[in-house]
């Protein structure tokens, strides 16, 4: 969560915490903070409108049947793009 002088806070008890980005930063793994400068290398744009047109174009644009196994992983890629949105 934000507040208006802009870090982060997190709940404690009753009352809400100001904690340090660099603190959130610390806890990510390498493997983490490898996977999220590939997608800044990639740039966010561009891997929201390629994961788009891959569900695009498995949805709309094939005859094959789609079970639910592929329903699921056409909506995990959904909510995927959705969320890269928001940064």
């Amino acid at each position: 969560m934000r507040n208006t002088n802009g870090p982060t806070t997190r709940l404690k008890g009753n009352y809400a915490e100001p904690i340090d980005g660099s603190e959130i930063l610390n806890t990510l793994t390498p493997a983490e903070h490898e996977f999220i400068s590939c997608i800044k290398l990639l740039g966010v744009d561009e891997l929201i409108f390629s994961l788009k047109m891959i569900h695009n174009l498995a949805l709309y644009h094939t005859e094959l049947v789609i079970d639910q196994e592929e329903k699921n992983a056409l909506f995990n890629l959904k909510v995927l793009w959705e969320e890269l949105q928001k940064l």
